[in-house]
């Protein structure tokens, strides 16, 4: 089986369909619209090009939030981006945010200190979407939500989610369609959150491989031996699939305790159209 020709996608479809998306559900809940943070990294610069076909470069804001490490490069690429489109745009620098909490706590390694920054990242947004009256939109793509490579309330956080359907894979097709610049398509994949880091790097993996194993075990529902029966490593198969179980919890909204007739969630949920 060639699964790299399964994910291929009909680049116009696709696209037509994501444009149609993030118009619709905005409105559906009454915005028109949208704030998003752009990294200059190609997720986020695809979901850019996507809103700004979607609501006109007029109504998207990009907000720009450095920290003091970040790459000069990405701020560069991101006003790139920003250029390209003619997008409102804002920078606002987090690191006097994060750095009194990490003196406060000397001994945070890497890891939880990027979580403090995607988490602050995000409460910019979502001011922002309250100063400039529109939702925030979403830049995580389906590998990182299945594997979990994301922050719970900070990079995953949004209200409309554009990319949650496109592995890594299809979000470089769909990035060089639209026309996101190649130099941006090409850098190594990086949340940007310490000098040197990659995404790839920091999992032990690659997209290329990880996104073949969790198209067959996902869209196709291979099962873990047919998979490793298709030439793939059963060590890597099984590790993505842990990843994949063990991070179910971040792509769930909280269990709520369910004690009355009419629970959340549960047996009220209300449309998201309701009342339009």
């Amino acid at each position: 089986m060639n699964v790299e020709a399964l994910l291929q996608q009909d680049i116009p479809l696709v696209r037509r369909l994501l444009v149609s998306a993030i118009r619709t559900e905005l409105r559906r809940f009454g915005f028109k619209k949208g704030v998003l943070g752009l990294s200059g990294g190609v997720d986020s610069s695809l979901a850019a090009f996507l809103a700004a076909e979607a609501l006109g470069p007029e109504n998207v804001r990009a907000v720009l939030m450095p920290y003091r490490t970040s790459a000069p490069d990405s701020s560069a690429d991101a006003m790139e981006v920003i250029r390209l489109l003619g997008l409102n745009h804002v920078t606002i620098d987090i690191t006097d945010m994060v750095e009194p909490l990490f003196a406060q706590v000397p001994n945070m390694g890497q890891r939880r200190r990027g979580n403090v920054m995607a988490r602050a990242r995000m409460i910019v947004l979502y001011d922002q979407s309250e100063e400039w009256g529109g939702l925030v939109i979403g830049t995580s793509n389906k590998t990182e939500l299945l594997l979990g490579y994301g922050t719970l309330f900070g990079d995953m956080a949004s209200a409309v989610n554009p990319l949650g359907d496109l592995y890594k894979t299809q979000v470089r097709q769909l990035a060089r369609a639209v026309g996101v610049p190649e130099r941006i398509i090409a850098k190594p994949p990086s949340a940007d959150l310490w000098p040197g880091q990659t995404d790839e790097g920091e999992m032990g993996l690659t997209y290329a491989e990880v996104d073949k194993v969790l198209y067959l075990l996902v869209d196709e529902r291979r099962t873990l031996a047919e998979v490793v029966g298709m030439g793939f490593s059963e060590a890597f198969v099984r590790q993505v699939w842990r990843m994949v179980q063990r991070n179910q919890y971040k792509r769930c909204p909280p269990v709520i305790a369910k004690v009355s007739s009419r629970t959340l969630d549960w047996e009220f949920r209300m449309p998201r159209d309701w009342g339009t």
